[in-house]
């Protein structure tokens, strides 16, 4: 029998949302909606940069364009949206505890300098395994990226838990076979993990 896994994501899991707040304050200072700043960074990144197509560096001066802002305000807007992300220390410290009982490994659409912020934060080791849109050239709810998850942590489905914050990455995860769970508050989160951690006659 192979070891149960869990595949988890980052953004609004292991790093609660922080653009919310950030989008809120920079949209009054812009002048501009919290929904078209968000647009401005993030609106047709899935076939870019979030898929590795396009560096960050090139992806922030299509947003400093989108925004009419000088590159002085964008390196400001970087620095602040940066030093906002922040780990959930009791989520990520119940991840290493498992190592060993289950494998685990992080599921993320992400932009190319997320493993070197991993890095310098020494959270490589957390899990297993980390899969990344931005690296393996697909983004959640494409299939591929699921599978190549399961592929590379060695975890089959039926005896594997997702967990992600968007409900439509969840139902991918479901229709390959997976356990899914959609987070919304930490401490739900751990005890569906124990939960399906549990042994099954």
């Amino acid at each position: 029998m192979k070891r149960p896994a869990i595949l988890i994501d980052i953004g609004g899991v292991l790093v609660p949302d922080h653009l919310t707040a950030a989008a809120a304050e920079w949209s009054t200072r812009l002048g501009i909606s919290p929904h078209a700043f968000l647009a401005a960074l993030f609106g047709g990144n899935d076939d870019q940069v979030l898929i590795g197509r396009t560096t960050e560096e090139a992806w922030w001066s299509v947003v400093r364009h989108r925004l009419g802002v000088s590159p002085e305000l964008i390196d400001t807007i970087r620095s602040d949206l940066a030093s906002r992300e922040t780990w959930d220390a009791a989520f990520v410290e119940a991840l290493r505890s498992l190592r060993g009982s289950a494998k685990t490994a992080i599921v993320s659409n992400a932009w190319p300098q997320m493993r070197t912020r991993m890095a310098n934060v020494g959270l490589l080791d957390m899990v297993d395994v980390v899969v990344l849109s931005c690296e393996v050239g697909y983004a959640k709810p494409d299939p591929r990226i699921y599978t190549t998850a399961l592929q590379r942590v060695g975890a089959v489905p039926h005896q594997t838990l997702f967990i992600d914050d968007t409900p439509g990455h969840v139902a991918t995860a479901r229709s390959l076979g997976m356990a899914g769970h959609v987070h919304t508050r930490t401490e739900d989160t751990m005890a569906r993990i124990q939960e399906f951690l549990q042994p099954r006659d």
